[in-house]
C-alpha cells in the first residue's frame, strides 16, 4: 500500500514541480542552506522576509536528509532545478513514512480490509496527495501530527505528548485545538492522568520553545519565537482577515467536498455504523467548526483532518463492501461505493490539469533559460512580483553567470528598469497598459500562459476544457541600448562602430532638421481630415485658417475667419449657408407678394424672390460678419444651376435696363428671343432632365455613403499618425538635447562614444518609426481606392521607397500626394454642388406650390411662369409691327 501512495505523490510531484508564494519561505530557506551554508547574508528571508517570520527548523531538517542527492547535483553540474525535485521528494517520503505509521496504527484497531478502503480512498483524492510534497508549513507540522496520532492509537503518550508539543511550539500553534481534544479524550476515560501528562509536557514544552528560539533566532538576527508571533498575528490581532474573509460554514460547504470529493457524503455513515470511527472523526470535526470562527478560510489550514475524516469513510465502504451479497440493494450500494471512488479519481486528475497550467512563473523562467541558452552577452533578469508568486524560486534560477532579481516598486520611469536586459511581466496580452510602456526600449521574445477558467462543451468528450490566457510576457532589452551606470540611463548603442569625426556638428544638424519635420505632421493631419470630409463644393468646406461653430438659431453654421484672412476667401462658403437660411424663411413667412404694375397684373415671384434673396443676403453677411463684407455678395459667383435661375437672372437684368433705359429695342428683342429659345428647350429636355437629376441625386446618396463609411477609418488613421509624430519627435529630442545640453558632451566625445555614425543613427532610431509609417501608409493605399477611382501610384512609389529615404521626406512626398488628391476631390465636389442646387431648389419650388395659406394667392410653378414669360414674349413681337406703323 505504501507503493501506491508513493507512485500517486510522485506523478504530483513530477506533474507540477514548482511552487507557489505560500510555500516560497521553507523552499527558499531549505535552499539557503543547501547552497548558501553558513553565510547567512545571502538567504533570501533577508530581503524579503514575509508578513511574519518562520521558523528554520523544518527546512533545516529537510536540508539534512535532501543534503546527499543534492551535493551529487553540485558536484556534477546538472540543473539545479533538479535539486527541487529531491528537495520536495524528500518531503513528501518524510510525511508518506509517518503516514505509514499511521496506517498501521489504524489497521491494528480495524483491521487489513479497513486500512486497504483508507489508502484507496486517501489516493484518490486530490488535495491531500497534491500538497503531500509542497514545503507549507502545514505540511511541514504534518509528520508530527502523523507521529501524534500513531502514539494516540497505540496508547504511546510520551510520543503523543512530544509529538503534539513540537508541531504545536514550532509549527502550527492551531493544532493544540486538534491534538487537545485527544488528550481531553484519554483523560476523560482515564487513560492518562493530569499529572501524568504535566510530566511529559512541561519538559517537552520548555525544549521546544528553546529550541526554536535559539535556532530561529541566529537566522533572523533578534531574539523572537516565530510560532508565537504567528499566533498573535492571526489569533489575537485577526489580521489574517486583511488576506480576505470567508462565510463560517465555508469549511463544510466548500473546502471539505473539494478535498474529499465524494467520499465525504459517506462520513455520516460511517460514524453511525461503527462506534469506534467517532474518536477520530468527531476531534476532526470539532476542529474544523472551532477553526471556522476565524475569518480568514484556506483549505490548507484544515488539511490535518482529512485523514481523520476518511476514516469515517472507509469504514462505510467496508461495511458496505462487506455486505454486498446480502440483497440486490447492498448489491447496488456495493456499486456505488466502487463507482465513487472512480468518480474520485477523475475529479483528481482533472484538478491535477488545472494545478499543473497555474504555474506560469516557473514556465517563464524556465522558458527564458532555454530561449537565451547560448547568450554570451552578461544577462540581468527581473521578476515581477506576479511572477514570483506563481512558481519562481531561487532553485528554477539555474544559471549562475545570470543575475535575478525581484525588486519590487519599480515603474518604467525609473531609471533602474533599464539596467534589466530581461523582463518577466504580468500582462494579458502585449496590448495591456502595464507591458506597453517598456515596449520602447524592450522587446517581446515569448510569452506564457496561465489558467483561466473551466469551459463546458457537450459537443465533445471530456466535455470540459480548461481554458488560458496570456499571463507572463518574455521580454528582451533592444540591441541597439546600453544602460549607463553612471547615469541610470540608456544610451543607443550602434554596431559596427564607426569613428566620425564631424559628431558634434553631425548631432547639430539633425537637431535642426527634426523642427521641421513638425509642420509635416500638421499638413498631413490638416489633409487627411479634408479627405475625411463628405464630397460637398469647395465652397462648403471651411478655408485654412477659419473655425466652425453652430450658430445661436441652429439653422446654420457660421465660419469665422481667424487673423490676416481676407472676407473675399469666405464669400463662396457663406454663400451657399445664407442660401440655405432664406430658403427656410421663404417656406416658414411666405414672403410672397402680389405686384400690380400700371400696364398688366403679374405674378413676379421669382424676380421678388431673386430681389429679396438679395437683401437677405447682404443684410445676413453684415451681421454675421461686422460689415466686413461690404456692399452685396456679387450673384454672378454663384453658379446657374438650372434654367428657371437664369430666366430669373435675365428678367432682372432686363427690367433694370429698362429702368435705366440704357439698351434699345434691337437688344431687348435678341434677349427675349434667347428667353424663348431656353424655355423651349426646358420643355423638350424636362422629361431627360428629370431622369438626370434623379441619377445625379442617387450618385450623391451613395457617395455620401461611402465616405461615411471610410470616416471612421481616416480618423484612426489620423490617431495613429499623431501617436507615431509623438513618440518619434519626442524620443529623439529628448536623446537630442541630453546629449547636446549635457555638461560633459564634449567628454563623452571619446572613442566609445564617437563611435556613433551620426547618419547610421538616424537610421537606426527610426528604423522602427519607418515601419510604423509604413504601416499608415498601406491602411491609406486601401482606403484610397474607396475615396477616388482615379489612378494614382505615387502612394505605391512612397512605400516602395520609404526605407533608402530620411523620414522628413517620406513625410513630405506623402504631404504632397494627400495635397493633389485633396485638389481633385474639391474639383469633383464643384461639379456636385451644381446637382445639389438644382435639386434643392426644384424641392422649394414644390414646397412653394404647395402653400395652403390663404392670405396669399397661389404660386405658379417654373414651367408656368415660363410659358407666361414666352406668351408675353410673343404678344411683345405681333404687337411691335403695329407700333413701329403707328
Amino acid at each position: 500500500m505504501d507503493q501506491l501512495i508513493i507512485l500517486v505523490a510522485t506523478a504530483h510531484l513530477l506533474y507540477c514541480p514548482f511552487t507557489k508564494v505560500e510555500e516560497s519561505f521553507n523552499l527558499q530557506a531549505i535552499h539557503d542552506v543547501l547552497y548558501h551554508g553558513s553565510n547567512l547574508t545571502q538567504y533570501d528571508h533577508h530581503e524579503f522576509p514575509g508578513v511574519v517570520p518562520r521558523t528554520f527548523l523544518g527546512p533545516l531538517a529537510i536540508s539534512a536528509i535532501a543534503s546527499p542527492a543534492v551535493a551529487a547535483i553540485k558536484h556534477f553540474s546538472v540543473n539545479k532545478f533538479y535539486s527541487q525535485y529531491i528537495v520536495r521528494a524528500a518531503l513528501g517520503l518524510t510525511v508518506i513514512a509517518t503516514f505509514s505509521l499511521y496506517r498501521k496504527a489504524l489497521q491494528s484497531v480495524f483491521g487489513v480490509k479497513f486500512t486497504r478502503w483508507f489508502v484507496i480512498i486517501t489516493v484518490t483524492q486530490f488535495h491531500f496527495m497534491y500538497y503531500l510534497s509542497r514545503p507549507l508549513p502545514n505540511i511541514m507540522s504534518m509528520p508530527l501530527v502523523f507521529l501524534a496520532l500513531y502514539g494516540w492509537l497505540r496508547k504511546k503518550h510520551v510520543l503523543f505528548i512530544t509529538a503534539s508539543a513540537a508541531a504545536i511550539i514550532i509549527f502550527r500553534a492551531e493544532l493544540a485545538m486538534l491534538l487537545g481534544m485527544f488528550l481531553l479524550y484519554d483523560i476523560a476515560n482515564a487513560k492518562i492522568t493530569i499529572p501524568s501528562f504535566l510530566k511529559i509536557a512541561i519538559p517537552s514544552g520548555i525544549f521546544f520553545l528553546g529550541l526554536t528560539i535559539t535556532v530561529d533566532s541566529i537566522f533572523w538576527n533578534r531574539i523572537l519565537w516565530p510560532e508565537g508571533e504567528v499566533f498573535y498575528f492571526n489569533t489575537v490581532l485577526n489580521k489574517s482577515s486583511e488576506w480576505g474573509t470567508s462565510p463560517f460554514l465555508w469549511y463544510f460547504y466548500s473546502a471539505l467536498p473539494r478535498g474529499l470529493f465524494c467520499s465525504y457524503v459517506l462520513i455520516p455513515f460511517g460514524l453511525y455504523w461503527d462506534a469506534r470511527v467517532r474518536a477520530l472523526t468527531v476531534p476532526g470535526i470539532t476542529f474544523v467548526l472551532l477553526f471556522s470562527f476565524l475569518p480568514h478560510k484556506e483549505l490548507r489550514f484544515i488539511m490535518y483532518v482529512f485523514p481523520l475524516l476518511n476514516v469515517s469513510a472507509a469504514a462505510a465502504c467496508h461495511r458496505i463492501w462487506e455486505n454486498r451479497e446480502k440483497s440486490p440493494r447492498n448489491g447496488l450500494m456495493a456499486l456505488g461505493v466502487v463507482g465513487h471512488l472512480c468518480l474520485n479519481a477523475i475529479f483528481c486528475m482533472f484538478f491535477l490539469c488545472v494545478a499543473g497550467s497555474n504555474y506560469p512563473g516557473g514556465m517563464a523562467i524556465a522558458r527564458l533559460h532555454r530561449i537565451e541558452k547560448e547568450r554570451i552577452e552578461p544577462v540581468f533578469v527581473h521578476i515581477d512580483v506576479f511572477t514570483a508568486q506563481r512558481g519562481v524560486s531561487r532553485f528554477t534560477q539555474n544559471n549562475p553567470n545570470w543575475i535575478y532579481s525581484k525588486e519590487e516598486n519599480l515603474t518604467v520611469d525609473d531609471p533602474e528598469m533599464l539596467k534589466f536586459t530581461h523582463l518577466l511581466m504580468e500582462a494579458k496580452s502585449k496590448y495591456s497598459p502595464n507591458i506597453k510602456p517598456y515596449l520602447k526600449t524592450h522587446d517581446i521574445l515569448d510569452s506564457v500562459d496561465g489558467y483561466s477558467h473551466i469551459a463546458v462543451n457537450y459537443h465533445l468528450f471530456p466535455p470540459i476544457k480548461i481554458k488560458t490566457k496570456p499571463a507572463i510576457f518574455i521580454m528582451r532589452r533592444k540591441a541597439n541600448l546600453k544602460y549607463d551606470p553612471a547615469k541610470g540611463k540608456t544610451k543607443r548603442s550602434l554596431n559596427p562602430p564607426i569613428l566620425d569625426e564631424n559628431l558634434e556638428e553631425n548631432f547639430l544638424n539633425l537637431s535642426e532638421e527634426l523642427p521641421k519635420i513638425e509642420p509635416i505632421f500638421d499638413n498631413i493631419v490638416e489633409s487627411l481630415k479634408e479627405i475625411g470630409k463628405p464630397l460637398e463644393s469647395a465652397n462648403s468646406n471651411t478655408s485654412e485658417g477659419s473655425e466652425e461653430v453652430e450658430s445661436s438659431d441652429n439653422e446654420s453654421k457660421e465660419i469665422i475667419p481667424k487673423e490676416g484672412n481676407e472676407a473675399e476667401e469666405i464669400k463662396n462658403e457663406v454663400n451657399e449657408k445664407i442660401e440655405n437660411k432664406i430658403e427656410k424663411e421663404i417656406e416658414n413667412e411666405s414672403q410672397f407678394e402680389y405686384v400690380e404694375t400700371e400696364n398688366e397684373s403679374e405674378e413676379i415671384s421669382d424676380e421678388y424672390v431673386a430681389d429679396k434673396s438679395a437683401e437677405l443676403k447682404e443684410a445676413s453677411a453684415k451681421e454675421k460678419f461686422g460689415g466686413k463684407l461690404n456692399g452685396k455678395l456679387n450673384p454672378e459667383q454663384q453658379k446657374p444651376v438650372s434654367i428657371k435661375e437664369a430666366v430669373k437672372k435675365m428678367i432682372q437684368e432686363k427690367m433694370e435696363l429698362r429702368a435705366k433705359k440704357e439698351i434699345p429695342e434691337a437688344e431687348e428683342q435678341i434677349l427675349e428671343e434667347k428667353i424663348i429659345e431656353n424655355v423651349n428647350q426646358e420643355k423638350l429636355n424636362l422629361p431627360k432632365l428629370e431622369k438626370r437629376r434623379s441619377q445625379e441625386t442617387e450618385i450623391i446618396r451613395q457617395e455620401s455613403k461611402k465616405i461615411s463609411n471610410v470616416k471612421d477609418s481616416i480618423r484612426k488613421i489620423i490617431s495613429q499618425f499623431k501617436e507615431f509624430e509623438k513618440d518619434f519627435t519626442a524620443e529623439d529630442q529628448d536623446i537630442l538635447k541630453s546629449d547636446r545640453d549635457s555638461e560633459s558632451f564634449q567628454e563623452e566625445l571619446s572613442i566609445e562614444d564617437s563611435a556613433f555614425d551620426i547618419e547610421e543613427m538616424d537610421s537606426q532610431v527610426s528604423i522602427e518609426a519607418k515601419e510604423s509609417l509604413k504601416e499608415i501608409i498601406d491602411q491609406f493605399k486601401e482606403l484610397k481606392s474607396e475615396l477616388t477611382s482615379e489612378e494614382d501610384d505615387r502612394f505605391d512609389e512612397i512605400a516602395a521607397n520609404y526605407m533608402n529615404r530620411p523620414i522628413s521626406e517620406t513625410l513630405m512626398q506623402f504631404s504632397e500626394a494627400l495635397k493633389n488628391l485633396v485638389q481633385r476631390r474639391k474639383a469633383k465636389a464643384e461639379n456636385n454642388e451644381g446637382i445639389k442646387k438644382r435639386i434643392n431648389n426644384s424641392k422649394i419650388s414644390r414646397k412653394v406650390n404647395g402653400n395652403s395659406n390663404p392670405n396669399f394667392p397661389k404660386i405658379k410653378s417654373s414651367i408656368e411662369v415660363k410659358e407666361e414669360v414666352a406668351q408675353k414674349a410673343r404678344n411683345s413681337e405681333r404687337e411691335r409691327p403695329n407700333n413701329k406703323n403707328a
